[in-house]
């Protein structure tokens, strides 16, 4: 049987993943992300290019494994939301984010030798109108600073939102598990 690695550290990714009952391990890829960031790109192709980026990193050392990759983006008025970091941050961006519709864009790359196979997800995502008090008790809650739009949709931050809208739900936490397990399956894993 093939090896399968996940390109990522991401807790998250990881458990989307084990959801597929297939056994594979996880190594974090070396990428500068904000490089690709300050490159003037589209949103969708700053998502594309990284997640196939951390895919091929980690299978440059492992020709022989099937590598997944995924990278996020948020974005919101031509803006990049990046991982805020610090708590005023967050509600920076929350507050900027609350009443209004942006873009989650997922995008996955599974990659075996020469084999790249790609898929984008684009979720339209509405926050419902939150007030500060809100936004400051949700920040306390999910400490969402390592999460690109400042929430954490597999955690409390589901209840900031009034509606989402996209092909595969599951993409929004990170992976788009039904492209994944019928890609995996033309590899030749075996996937219920």
């Amino acid at each position: 049987m093939k090896k399968i690695i996940l390109a990522s550290s991401s807790v998250y990714r990881k458990q989307q993943l084990q959801r597929l009952n297939i056994a594979f391990t996880s190594m974090a890829p070396e990428v500068d992300e904000d490089s690709f960031k300050t490159q003037g790109l589209e949103h969708i192709q700053v998502a594309e290019k990284l997640a196939l980026a951390k895919a091929q990193a980690i299978a440059k050392e492992h020709q022989q494994a099937i590598v997944i990759g995924g990278d996020q983006v948020a974005s919101f008025k031509d803006q990049v939301l990046n991982k805020p970091l610090t708590k005023d941050k967050a509600f920076t961006q929350l507050r900027a984010l609350a009443g209004n519709e942006h873009q989650l864009i997922t995008s996955l790359a599974i990659v075996l030798g020469e084999q790249m196979h790609t898929h984008t997800c684009i979720a339209r995502m509405t926050m419902r109108p939150l007030s500060d008090e809100q936004i400051q008790r949700y920040i306390e809650i999910d400490e969402p600073l390592y999460c690109c739009g400042s929430y954490r949709l597999e955690a409390a931050g589901i209840s900031l939102f009034e509606s989402i809208n996209c092909e595969d739900y599951t993409s929004i936490i990170g992976i788009p598990l039904m492209w994944t397990a019928k890609t995996l399956s033309q590899l030749g894993i075996a996937v219920p």
